[in-house]
């Protein structure tokens, strides 16, 4: 159990590093992201004390991804730890492109938007799937 929750941590503060990161990344590459952002139709402003729950995410989806690598790390092949934590963060990325695809099709967002957040998922799953196979082999 204390496995779980410190790599559950580790792994939502490399997430939330991660996340914001490429945010700040992909916005400097599409500037025009940044208005897509302030738009309060679509997002709650910064100032909203609900946003706090943004730094939440990650720590909430740390803890429920070392619970599931602690269940299916035996069945994730790949040589050696890198590999299994790389291939456990590809599947958890592959699981969250439905909902890419729903967010695009329901609201309107760009697909720029749409296509960074995948990005920027991808790299938060990556993160985390090493941090959880070197911590928890």
């Amino acid at each position: 159990m204390k496995k779980i929750i410190l790599s559950g941590l580790l792994a939502g503060v490399a997430m939330l590093a991660v996340g914001f990161g490429a945010g700040y990344g992909l916005m400097a590459i599409f500037p025009k992201l940044a208005a897509e952002y302030a738009n309060t139709a679509l997002f709650r402003p910064w100032s909203d004390p609900i946003m706090s729950l943004y730094f939440a995410h990650p720590f909430a989806l740390g803890f429920i991804l070392a619970w599931i690598w602690n269940k299916v790390k035996g069945v994730i092949g790949g040589a050696g730890w890198a590999a299994r934590g790389a291939r456990f963060g590809l599947a958890y990325w592959a699981v969250s492109i439905p909902g890419m695809i729903i967010s695009y099709a329901s609201f309107p967002l760009s697909l720029v938007m749409v296509v960074t957040w995948s990005v920027s998922i991808l790299l938060q799953a990556l993160a985390a799937g090493l941090i959880l196979a070197a911590i928890n082999r």
